[in-house]
């Protein structure tokens, strides 16, 4: 089969379910257990003081944020490396385009894009989507929680953009869930071309 018919296929590789069960199908190979064991203290950490019953819950412990002097040199660093990167690309690819620049929009759509890749969107004619519908779940609740903290501080255009593309997200995410539903409950085996869950 060549590599452009090749299907789209995303999986769940998490090791424990919702409930905190090993999966079944959970890869436990010997590099990833000697890497948790590396990864683990020596000594075993003793747990937190108990908290008073009528204290108020603390906050976090933050590191401190860094200096605006070490932002700037990171942020600079940073730049010089984007512009070297982007020079071996247009050398390497004689007349390709200067990739866009990020801005509100592009990061709307690429939220909006995973989402839809994730409800299935783009699965080849022909072939049944492979829906990982708790990861469309989380991307559209990411949108929201941008809309949210945007609020007041889009124009007119991105905020139009931004409640669209919350709306089509949203519809999309129902219109599957219900036809999951629907096709589990007429049989435990999903048919060709409908959609199936990810796990």
């Amino acid at each position: 089969m060549s590599e452009q018919n090749k299907p789209f296929v995303i999986t769940d590789r998490r090791k424990f379910t919702s409930e905190g069960e090993l999966r079944p199908d959970a890869d436990i190979s010997p590099r990833t257990e000697e890497r948790e064991a590396s990864a683990a203290p020596a000594t075993p950490i003793p747990p937190p003081p108990a908290a008073e019953a009528n204290s108020e819950p603390s906050e976090p412990d933050f590191p401190p944020p860094p200096s605006a002097e070490q932002s700037q040199q990171a942020y600079a660093a940073y730049q010089a490396t984007s512009d070297r990167l982007d020079t071996a690309i247009r050398a390497a690819n004689p007349g390709a385009d200067h990739p866009p620049a990020m801005n509100f929009e592009t990061l709307v759509q690429s939220v909006y894009m995973t989402a839809i890749v994730q409800l299935g969107g783009a699965t080849p004619e022909g072939q049944q989507p492979q829906v990982d519908i708790l990861g469309a779940r989380q991307s559209i609740d990411m949108l929201g929680v941008l809309a949210e903290k945007t609020k007041g501080n889009l124009s007119a255009d991105e905020q139009r953009l931004i409640e669209s593309a919350l709306f089509e997200l949203r519809m999309a995410f129902l219109e599957i869930t219900q036809a999951l539903a629907r096709s589990s409950a007429k049989a435990p085996n999903a048919a060709p071309g409908k959609p199936s869950i990810v796990r």
